[in-house]
């Protein structure tokens, strides 16, 4: 039992390392690609990590499914109750936090969603007469599409040209369903804390897939640098408000200076190096074997457990 509650505590801890390996190997991936190994990463880092702690929970269960007396049970493995319990009270506690931060994105869209009540359609677009310089990709709520807003202060900030940047770069928020990437990553950051690392790289990626789209919808990546550091600096200075925050995703997100200079530089392609390409497969290899890790432990400690018992039994 020893050995068994010391594969799964090596199961809980390696979320830390594989996070670390996933921001690095999305630093050497394209930005859309990026956002698939990171969202992936975290959801399968996830999954393992409460696919091994139902295995503890349910050892002292499966003990009594094989009619193991409670004092024998207790006397072949005596960390079984209370690891069960630990494991149980970190469940509820996920549980509850992946509850609340589901409910505070609904919230979050539904006062978006209200606080363009008096906006003028067209189209895609909803303008809010707000002097604040704001714009934001809105998604799909309650039966109303997505759409892009954008308030009237921002639209005076920028020129005709920058305007479709802008536009273009909210347009592929939408269109690629990216608050839904940053959702998946913000529930399975309330599983464990490991993956809250993943959060902020997430968001630099999906800013860079927009960004990328913007240049690619006006075929001028210095306009689009131009476009994208003026908005970003004019949202910087406009009020803070809740519809800013949570899965609505603004030009300003992320570092921009960085998304900037990479805008001045050719379009992204994957790594052709030897070198880099080598360390790539290694990434991928140490996310796609510890990513799971949990899943394969939390069934061989089923199985342990089975096994033992019928041993056990057999005395």
């Amino acid at each position: 039992m020893t050995l068994a509650l010391a594969l799964v505590a090596l199961t809980l801890a390696l979320p830390w390392g594989a996070a670390a390996a996933t921001r690095g190997l999305a630093a050497l991936l394209p930005p859309r690609e990026a956002c698939a190994a990171l969202t992936s990463a975290a959801v399968l880092l996830a999954g393992g990590t409460v696919a091994a702690l139902i295995g503890l929970l349910h050892v002292p269960f499966l003990a009594a499914l094989e009619r193991i007396p409670p004092a024998r049970a207790a006397a072949e493995w005596p960390a079984a109750v209370p690891v069960s319990a630990a494991a149980g009270a970190a469940l509820a506690f996920q549980a509850v936090r992946t509850t609340r931060r589901w409910f505070a994105y609904r919230s979050v869209l539904a006062r978006a969603w209200a606080s363009t009540s008096d906006a003028v359609s067209d189209g895609d677009l909803l303008v809010v007469t707000d002097g604040g310089p704001r714009a934001y990709a809105l998604p799909a709520w309650c039966g109303h599409a997505g759409r892009v807003v954008v308030t009237t202060g921002m639209l005076r900030t920028l020129g005709r040209a920058e305007r479709e940047v802008l536009l273009g770069h909210e347009r592929a928020h939408l269109r690629g369903r990216h608050h839904l990437l940053s959702l998946a990553v913000d529930l399975a950051a309330a599983v464990h804390p490991a993956l809250r690392s993943l959060r902020p790289a997430l968001d630099f990626h999906l800013e860079r897939w927009a960004d990328e789209s913007a240049a690619s919808a006006v075929g001028d990546r210095r306009l689009t640098a131009t476009a994208i550091a003026r908005a970003a600096l004019a949202a910087s200075t406009a009020e803070k408000r809740p519809e800013n925050r949570g899965p609505l995703l603004t030009v300003g997100t992320g570092p921009v200076p960085q998304r900037v200079e990479a805008l001045l530089r050719p379009v992204p392609l994957r790594p052709r190096s030897h070198r880099t390409r080598a360390a790539l497969a290694g990434l991928v290899t140490a996310v796609s074997v510890s990513a799971p890790s949990g899943l394969v432990l939390a069934y061989w400690l089923h199985e342990y457990v089975e096994l033992t018992a019928r041993a056990l039994l057999a005395d």
